[in-house]
């Protein structure tokens, strides 16, 4: 899909019918952490109050219009998120000014910046990318105002040295950070006893729920007086210690489940099962609830659920699977889920159900959940009718993502009670289990076989729409291996895909279509934090097999022998049949052979070559399955698990070479004593 590129300074109108918006910031240096922050400015371009900063320790305006979602992973980087509710931003509230910032470094070390826009189904309606920041470690993307009753956005790109504090400074608030680094208490957050509040049953109108504390055991704590300003420091994140059984007397011992997978069936039932364990385990650990509900762009506030909740639409009933209650302040959010398990596929007209009766109680979206992994973040399985879109907003979640949340949790913080590692770990387990329903990408679609034997027959054209419906599933199949390398390794793993396609689907999936028709394979490119090279997987169609392929460049010193030393002594367990390739300086003076040969005699590769080694590429090959589904013998499984065992035996074992550090040419200096 085509959408405005915006240049510095330069405005658009968003369409009319827009109200809900999601402002997403984004760029390519995944391993930095980038956090968004929204200032509420009036005519005067100042905040009307500390209330109107908007952030990771003030996550929402007191009005509820304007929030912060956090930041995620992306296949191109990674990205924060704030959403806006244009019809509910106050009247004295003529600026959005949208920035960024990081704790440490500078926006000139992170590349290409964006802001992109989008509206409640993922779709962009305007995009501002910059690559001009320098020293900054604050900077202000964009910002989306009024103009004679219409909103617009505007490509800003102005920087601050300061960091977050001397932005938000210059615009008005009032910062304090000469104090232990806590978020900062504002009248309209959650305080403590919010947190761990439930919710009274609330009436048939729709009434706000009064938020009841639990009654504490003993005498509270006093609190802390108040201090003037908002606190920017962080807090530190926190991790729980697992819990171990260690006393059973045999290795078949298992513990017993918290979430039963006894006699569970199929169908309607299995989804019954796993929308209530997801759903209590959003009650039980509220981090996680904060991560799934951040995803579909919910508040920060105190989750509810409930499950089969019926519905009038004209003479008929509709019953989502669960309904989402995130509470902050004065402000309910809430959500309709659909979910499928197994091969169940979601509907257009249930979903078109649930638009509807989410527009008539106000709600604000509707959240699809199932095994679809979508080709790209924001694309969504199911296409409807976008007018039906135009106040409530359509996210889908697949089954890979969820998981994927909690296993980022468990690895890597932001659970500091056992108990609750303990619920997210059980929850994890049942997923883990094939009756869940809850299965990792099982199904290349019915169009796989007549296209795969349309490949080997040589028959295949780039534009017969089986070839670009199969094109577009290997693109899913991409995504969900990187976030299954994602939820194992605890780092963000990207999909790396050219910048048009990964914003144009059509052309995405032509490029992939012609590819195959006239090569005959797949290709995947997955980029891996902290690992010496790219890890590549080619579907070969046409010979049956899955290559892999990885590489990584020589050191720029020492003989061609030393070079290839090097990367023997890292490769020790490397299989044998894994393929040496070292590309020399001299051009079409490449060597390849498998490492077992080179291991035997490292001269194979270098012998009567010509200038020094500049790169080594490894490969290995493994048998690709054909079938379109389920485990064994399947296309996909042969993908995933080729992917997975050149990780582990190959790509892991291999670190970028280090060159030594400079020695000095004589004796190092002592200082001599003062006064001698």
């Amino acid at each position: 899909m085509e959408f405005p590129m915006l240049s510095k300074g330069q405005n658009l109108s968003l369409p009319a019918d827009v109200e809900q918006i999601d402002v997403v910031l984004g760029w390519t240096e995944s391993d930095v952490e980038v956090d968004a922050s929204a200032l509420l400015l009036n005519a005067d371009r100042k905040v009307r109050s500390d209330a109107d900063f908007v952030f990771y320790n003030q996550p929402e305006s007191t009005d509820g219009s304007i929030r912060f979602l956090g930041a995620s992973g992306t296949e191109e980087g990674a990205q924060a998120r704030i959403a806006i509710d244009l019809s509910a931003v106050p009247d004295d509230v003529h600026t959005v000014a949208l920035g960024g910032s990081v704790a440490a470094g500078r926006f000139g070390d992170l590349g290409k910046l964006a802001l992109r826009v989008v509206d409640g189904a993922g779709h962009t309606l305007a995009e501002y990318v910059t690559a001009d920041a320098t020293t900054e470690s604050a900077f202000v993307f964009g910002e989306v105002y009024r103009r004679n009753g219409d909103w617009k956005v505007r490509a800003v790109g102005q920087g601050w040295e300061s960091g977050l504090a001397g932005l938000a400074t210059d615009f008005g608030v009032d910062i304090d950070d000469d104090q232990d680094p806590e978020p900062a208490a504002t009248a309209d957050a959650p305080s403590d006893s919010e947190e761990s509040a439930v919710a009274a049953p609330s009436g048939s109108t729709g009434d706000v729920p009064q938020l009841v504390p639990e009654l504490p055991t003993t005498p509270a704590a006093p609190r802390k007086a108040t201090t003037r300003g908002v606190r920017t420091a962080k807090r530190a994140v926190k991790k729980s210690k697992p819990l171990v059984f260690g006393l059973a007397e045999q290795d078949t011992w298992q513990p017993a489940r918290l979430f039963s997978v006894i006699g569970v069936g199929a169908g309607e039932e299995q989804e019954r099962r796993a929308t209530s364990a997801l759903i209590a385990t959003m009650q039980a650990v509220r981090p996680f609830a904060r991560a799934v509900c951040a995803r579909v762009g919910a508040p920060t506030g105190t989750f509810e659920g409930y499950v089969e909740v019926a519905y009038e639409r004209g003479e008929t009933k509709v019953i989502p699977d669960a309904v989402l209650k995130v509470a902050r302040g004065s402000r309910v959010w809430t959500g309709l889920l659909e979910v499928k398990t197994g091969s169940g596929k979601l509907k257009k007209e249930q979903l078109e159900n649930y638009l509807d009766v989410a527009r008539k109680k106000k709600y604000d979206v509707v959240v699809s959940l199932s095994n679809d992994v979508p080709a790209s973040a924001g694309e969504l399985p199911v296409e409807v009718d976008r007018r039906k879109l135009a106040k409530v907003a359509l996210r889908h979640l697949s089954w890979a993502e969820v998981a994927h949340e909690a296993r980022m949790l468990l690895s890597h913080g932001g659970i500091d009670d056992d108990l609750q590692a303990w619920v997210l770990a059980e929850f994890l387990r049942y997923l883990d289990h094939p009756r869940s329903g809850a299965v990792e990408f099982v199904d290349m679609g019915r169009h796989w076989v007549t296209v795969r034997d349309a490949v080997t027959a040589g028959t295949l054209r780039a534009g017969d729409q089986k070839a670009l419906t199969v094109a577009d599933t290997w693109v899913s199949l991409s995504r969900h291996l990187a976030l299954r390398l994602t939820a194992e390794l605890g780092v963000t793993v990207k999909h790396v895909l050219p910048r048009r396609h990964s914003t144009d689907p059509v052309a995405r999936n032509a490029a992939v279509a012609e590819r195959l028709a006239a090569d005959g394979v797949f290709e995947a490119v997955l980029r891996i934090p902290e690992t010496a090279g790219d890890l590549v997987v080619i579907a070969d169609v046409r010979t049956n097999k899955i290559r892999c392929r990885t590489t990584v460049e020589a050191p720029n010193e020492g003989t061609s022998g030393r070079r290839l030393s090097w990367l023997l002594r890292q490769l020790k367990e490397v299989p044998g049949d894994v393929q040496v390739e070292a590309v020399f300086s001299e051009r079409g003076n490449e060597a390849c052979e498998h490492i077992a040969a080179v291991r035997a005699d490292p001269k194979v590769l270098t012998a009567g070559r010509s200038g020094d080694i500049v790169s080594f590429c490894l490969e290995q090959s493994f048998p690709m399955g054909g079938r379109r589904s389920g485990t064994a013998a399947s296309f996909i499984s042969s993908v995933t698990s080729s992917a997975d065992a050149f990780y582990g035996t190959v790509v892991q074992q291999l670190r970028e070479w280090v060159p030594a550090a400079p020695k000095q040419t004589g004796q190092p200096r002592t200082a001599e004593p003062e006064g001698e």
